[in-house]
């Protein structure tokens, strides 16, 4: 008899839901809308009928089904307690507990950068390792740790992020997290961005990037790639500050890969050369051949992080 899994991914537009089979093979993907009014209260209910239907669409019963794995934006403790997620409006819940009811069948819930991870370790850029580090580079930073093929979520379900370790104290601007000096606010590619604009405004020298209406992260790095001096700054500055932090990050985890994905990682080889550079210069001697890898999932890794969280590791 065959077996499924599903994976869920819940952001704040859309939940993204995903048929696997328990070899990794992605049978199906959709998505619904997230209904967040009234403090969320619909959204479960409505992952739930959205996966009683492609059940029924597809012919598949409950014994065929091993059970299914849901990330959220927010804090998950191992047990699927739910510490706040503002993007939805809950407070503190068992959310893999209630969907669990709501189905009939076994739920693994966590943080959905972690679950990207995990997606990644299986099918991504990741395949392969056991103990990898997800970095996601979009409009702030993420990450996620997997050590031994299971989700580090630590007592607040909060592991992982990265984004919020402190690389310069005397950081006057403050982070969207309250802090002030954060990885995010240099690394992401809203922090690339700031940088650019602060280095065009504190000289005259010439750049391409001063035609830019609109500058990006991809505009600053593809001025780089055609040999913008300025823009090689802004990047050499980048891979300097992500390179040291993760070294600093290996210390603690050890992996033996990091996995650099979001819209920034699309820079490529450039981006992860940089990093890698600083990275050894940084890291502790047992640490310096640890691998940089791209991810390769994209939206779907999520997807495949539920669906592996709940396999476990005998896949």
């Amino acid at each position: 008899m065959s077996k499924y899994v599903f994976g869920v991914d819940i952001g704040g537009t859309t939940v993204k839901i995903g048929l696997f089979s328990t070899d990794g093979v992605m049978l199906d993907k959709w998505e619904i809308t997230t209904r967040t009014d009234e403090g969320g209260k619909y959204i479960l209910s409505d992952v739930a009928e959205s996966v009683k239907n492609k059940m029924s669409e597809k012919d598949i019963n409950k014994e065929e089904v091993v059970g299914v794995g849901m990330g959220v934006p927010g804090p998950v403790k191992e047990d699927g307690t739910v510490l706040r997620c503002v993007n939805l409006g809950w407070g503190i819940f068992n959310a893999a507990e209630q969907l669990s009811e709501l189905l009939g069948l076994p739920v693994k819930a966590g943080n959905d950068a972690n679950m990207a991870a995990l997606g990644e370790m299986w099918q991504g850029g990741g395949k392969g390792y056991k103990n990898i580090v997800m970095v996601t580079l979009g409009t702030g930073v993420g990450g996620g740790i997997i050590i031994n093929g299971k989700m580090l979520s630590g007592s607040n379900g909060a592991a992982g992020e990265i984004g919020h370790m402190t690389v310069n104290s005397d950081e006057t601007e403050m982070c969207t997290c309250g802090k002030r000096g954060c990885l995010e606010q240099y690394t992401s590619a809203t922090g690339l961005v700031r940088a650019a604009k602060i280095a065009l405004n504190n000289s005259d020298r010439p750049s391409k990037l001063r035609s830019v209406q609109y500058i990006s992260a991809k505009e600053i790095f593809d001025a780089a790639k055609d040999g913008d001096d300025m823009a090689m700054e802004l990047v050499e500055e980048h891979g300097r500050i992500l390179g040291s932090a993760l070294a600093q990050i290996a210390c603690i985890t050890d992996p033996e890969a990091f996995v650099i994905g979001g819209g920034v990682s699309r820079a490529g080889s450039v981006l992860i050369e940089t990093a890698n550079k600083y990275y050894v210069q940084n890291a502790f001697h047992a640490c310096k051949k640890t691998k940089f890898e791209l991810a390769q999932l994209g939206n779907d890794a999520g997807m495949y992080g539920g669906a592996c969280s709940v396999l476990g590791m005998d896949i």
